[in-house]
């Protein structure tokens, strides 16, 4: 499993349709993957939320942004995250 940082942006659209049963949709959505929500945080600043998630590829993360961007109308940017003892062993 990697893990993934996905950050969203609301859209107007999105923000009208705010609800925990939307945010229990897009959880279901990284399960079907194979995958876990980590943890998901509201933020502020340039970025409005993030659910940190592991899934079981790159392949797969991709298809649950694009598939979680359909379903809320909020614009994912999902980036690898890469621990800190793992990337000192590759650059080491």
């Amino acid at each position: 499993m990697a893990t993934f940082f996905m950050f969203g942006r609301y859209s107007a659209e999105a923000l009208k349709g705010i609800s925990s049963e939307r945010t229990g949709k897009a959880v279901d959505l990284v399960k079907q993957a194979g995958g876990e929500v980590k943890s998901m945080y509201a933020l502020l600043g340039d970025r409005d939320l993030v659910f940190i998630v592991d899934l079981p590829s790159t392949e797969d993360a991709v298809k649950v942004s694009i598939s979680m961007s359909k379903l809320t109308g909020i614009a994912f940017s999902t980036v690898t995250a890469i621990p800190v003892e793992e990337f000192d062993k590759l650059v080491g």
